[in-house]
């Protein structure tokens, strides 16, 4: 059986990525990359989806950017969560708390 790639729900990339930084700085494609590997690929974010929400979230304050070396020794943007990120993913998680319960229910009806 093959994994069927899902379109994410408007909203839950921001709390894919805070609870991702969470584990602690990381550059774009290292970000997406786990995302797919945490979700045993079902998960897959492009980057036309990816850089515009990591460039939103930078200006709301909720991640902070800086330059590095990549592991192959490239030039490369590390996003790591702020103290207003980590709120943020609070807030991000109890939301996605509260609506999958819904959905269940909603799924669980007869």
């Amino acid at each position: 059986m093959t994994a069927t790639k899902a379109e994410l729900l408007q909203g839950t990339l921001d709390l894919l990525i805070l609870k991702t930084l969470n584990a602690g700085p990381m550059h774009g494609y290292a970000i997406a990359q786990r995302i797919q590997q945490r979700s045993d690929d079902v998960l897959v974010v492009e980057e036309g989806s990816l850089y515009p929400c990591l460039y939103r979230m930078e200006e709301k304050g909720w991640i902070a950017a800086e330059w590095g070396k990549s592991d192959n020794n490239r030039r490369a943007k590390y996003y790591s969560l702020t103290r207003s990120g980590r709120k943020q993913l609070e807030e991000e998680t109890a939301i996605w708390e509260r609506v999958h319960r819904a959905i269940t229910l909603v799924l669980q009806t007869v």
